[in-house]
């Protein structure tokens, strides 16, 4: 006989650790070819993503409101909502809320494309 059953046995068990080895390694080299290679679909999404304050001007903008009226509507001061849309500072959920009712949409898509 050329080998011992215990022989054997660590021999198997060696050539299924290595087998187990290599197809995780293809595995993980399949996994960051993948990641690698979509990196224009990561840049594309994250150029459609915009901050709040981007995304509350352009729905003023679209309804043809000023700040002056959307600050009137809401009781706040042109100067809170010039800073909300410059990102120097974030509405309050109530403010968002009104500001959603007064653009005539539903409060989550002020916030869809938000970072």
């Amino acid at each position: 006989m050329l080998f011992s059953p215990a022989t054997l046995g660590i021999l198997i068990l060696s050539i299924l650790t290595v087998a187990v080895f290599l197809v995780l390694m293809v595995l993980v080299f399949r996994g960051l070819f993948q990641y690698i290679h979509a990196k224009d679909a990561r840049t594309e999404k994250e150029a459609v993503k915009k901050s709040l304050g981007e995304t509350l001007k352009a729905r003023r903008l679209q309804c043809k409101m000023t700040q002056e009226f959307v600050a009137e509507a809401l009781g706040v001061s042109r100067q809170a909502v010039s800073k909300w849309e410059q990102g120097k500072s974030d509405p309050s959920t109530s403010n968002l809320l009104a500001l959603a009712k007064l653009f005539h949409i539903p409060a989550e898509e002020l916030l869809k494309d938000v970072e």
